[in-house]
């Protein structure tokens, strides 16, 4: 069984190998956990709102640490069926990804979970915000 799934649909020739040997060979090859977890990222002006998908998973399934500096956002679920069966297995039972959003105070993200999508409100941090001068004696 051949896995045929065309990603980008322009008619250059050269394009549509290279698009049919990136889809076919590179789970062979590479793990690509970002697209687990899509996210956009809109900034304003004192945070930044993440929106993660998480298609399948309920909100018991998830856990969000922050630590060092990153937000960690892990999904896991039990696998109902297990069968060995499977030709290809593209929907994870498990998955894990890290966003740096500097020094800040864990206590002010803020968190909701509606129809799949993981929203995060992260307050930027505030570095020049509490800048203050020295004074010389």
């Amino acid at each position: 069984m051949k896995n045929m799934i065309i990603r980008n649909s322009n008619n250059n020739p050269e394009s549509l190998f290279q698009n049919f040997y990136d889809s076919f060979f590179s789970p062979l090859f590479y793990e690509d956990n970002k697209s687990q977890m899509r996210t956009d990222i809109k900034e304003t002006e004192d945070q930044y709102i993440m929106d993660i998908e998480l298609p399948g998973f309920g909100k018991e399934n998830l856990s969000i640490d922050y630590s060092g500096g990153y937000v960690t956002v892990k999904a896991s679920k039990e696998e109902k069926e297990k069968s060995d069966n499977y030709v290809v297995r593209e929907r994870s039972v498990n998955c894990a990804r890290s966003y740096y959003v500097g020094y800040i105070d864990p206590e002010q993200i803020k968190a909701s979970y509606k129809d799949g999508v993981l929203t995060l409100d992260v307050p930027k941090e505030n570095a020049m915000k509490n800048k203050k001068g020295i004074q010389i004696n």
